[in-house]
């Protein structure tokens, strides 16, 4: 199980999230910030559970690129 989880309100725009994990994230045309696919939002964190172990290391590309580190993943 890979569980992902992205502060959305802190997000500047910068895009590498999408670039290396574009199957998880894309920007928002309204705001210009990442949306992380498919999530469920609870207290400004949105947070998805995959039995897809193959979007992990995309997944953690992703969360080194982040320059302000909003992004976490974790595999259990």
């Amino acid at each position: 199980m890979v569980i992902i989880t992205l502060q959305r309100a802190k997000c500047i725009g910068c895009n590498y999230c999408v670039e290396l994990a574009p199957a998880q994230f894309q920007m928002s045309k309204k705001d210009g910030k990442s949306v992380l696919l498919h999530a469920k939002e609870k207290k400004g964190f949105f947070t998805i559970k995959s039995p897809d172990e193959t979007i992990f290391d995309a997944s953690v590309k992703a969360k080194e690129a982040c320059p302000v580190k909003i992004i976490d993943v974790k595999q259990t």
